[in-house]
């Protein structure tokens, strides 16, 4: 198993849900976030916050390396500076509460 994070501005909101519709994703999470930079010079000596979201799918190892795959290939993000961003970890173990503990 392995947990997809995408990262991505909030006006690329409707290309990644496409991106997910188009594999099949039907259930994932999001999360506001509020993503910072590096500051020019001037006044404020940093740059206004960016509205950013993130949105974190379990998937099989296939369905996952095809979902990086396709962000990987994708275009035409509202901002071209500013990229969707996907990161794959490894899911060593998941549980849901009030399971009964297995016999192993």
């Amino acid at each position: 198993m392995k947990l997809v994070i995408l990262m991505f501005l909030e006006d690329d909101k409707d290309g990644v849900e496409q991106l997910l519709a188009a594999r099949g994703v039907s259930a994932y999470s999001d999360l506001p976030v509020e993503g910072h930079g590096a500051g020019t010079a001037g006044w404020y000596g940093k740059v206004a916050p960016y509205r950013s979201q993130m949105s974190m799918v379990l998937l099989p190892g296939e369905a996952a390396r095809e979902l990086v795959d396709a962000v990987e290939k994708c275009a035409g993000c509202k901002d071209a500076r500013h990229p969707i961003h996907a990161w794959v970890v490894d899911v060593e173990r998941a549980v849901v509460s009030g399971a009964p503990a297995s016999a192993s």
